[in-house]
């Protein structure tokens, strides 16, 4: 089902469903905006009537997530400056194309596949294409990305992805959390940016099931341990649980509790790479 109206703020609504779970993926971003299993929610999402906020729901992350300092990397011998996106911290934060319209390329009852076109702009001297299923079967719902470089020159990239789960929860306080990292990165406090990678302190450490209880995180994890090549975040509210897998090449995952301020459930972002002063190595 296609929900076309140009009225709402996040374009073309792309419903699919599949052995009891629905999504709906918006033209904006290729944002991921529902998704449910016999209609209980998976992520906290928002209406069609909604635009996309400051909370990045479901928004897709390309060519970078997270931040970059001050905007500013180096590329064939030049430095570029992106726009400042996020101007409290001066840094150009979670890419290019979460605001752009996605072609619609294919779209059945259980899968639709968006399409789009990065161009050399300011900051970015390059062009890039993305192809992005979204594909809900029995099992779940899985999301696959696949990059394409017409250049003949390298070109680097990062990717995330920023859904905000829910198990039910009324406050993400009261979730039971399990993620399999052993190290973070420890930022600047003002700025959020690196300063060095260390194991995580035993207050922090998810790697067995933990109460979050007033933890207040906006962290990147690494150190990811995955089981058969992909890690499992799992959250649970009295007997419902929600999982997120990800491949191991998402070598970092970012959680965000919300700083006490809002609801949208927790953030668990998988990313390709961590939070950096500049694209090259994106490690």
């Amino acid at each position: 089902m296609v929900s076309p109206s140009p009225s709402f703020p996040t374009g073309a609504q792309y419903s699919i469903s599949s052995g009891g779970y629905s999504a709906v993926v918006c033209e904006v971003g290729a944002t991921l905006r529902l998704l449910q299993r016999d209609g209980v929610d998976l992520i906290k999402g928002f209406g069609a009537e909604e635009p996309v906020d400051q909370s990045c729901r479901g928004q897709q992350l390309l060519p970078w997530p997270n931040r970059i300092r001050d905007g500013r990397w180096p590329w064939q011998g030049e430095t570029q400056q992106l726009p400042i996106s996020e101007v409290p911290r001066s840094t150009a934060i979670h890419g290019l194309v979460r605001w752009l319209p996605w072609e619609l390329v294919d779209h059945g009852t259980g899968h639709v596949t968006q399409r789009v076109l990065l161009r050399p702009q300011h900051g970015w001297p390059a062009t890039m294409e993305a192809l992005l299923t979204h594909r809900v079967e029995p099992t779940g719902l899985t999301v696959e990305l696949l990059v394409v470089n017409p250049a003949e020159n390298d070109l680097p990239f990062g990717y995330g992805v920023h859904p905000y789960l829910t198990a039910g929860e009324d406050d993400v306080n009261d979730l039971d959390v399990t993620l399999p990292a052993s190290q973070h990165l420890v930022v600047d406090p003002e700025r959020l940016l690196p300063i060095r990678i260390e194991d995580v302190p035993p207050e922090r450490d998810l790697r067995q099931p933990r109460r979050l209880a007033g933890l207040d995180l906006d962290t990147a994890f690494t150190g990811l341990e995955p089981d058969a090549g992909c890690w499992t975040v799992r959250i649970s509210h009295g007997s419902r649980t929600t999982e997120l897998w990800a491949d191991a090449v998402f070598s970092w995952l970012q959680v965000f509790t919300g700083g006490g301020e809002i609801d949208w459930g927790l953030a668990v972002e998988p990313m390709t790479c961590r939070p950096t002063r500049s694209i090259p190595g994106l490690t």
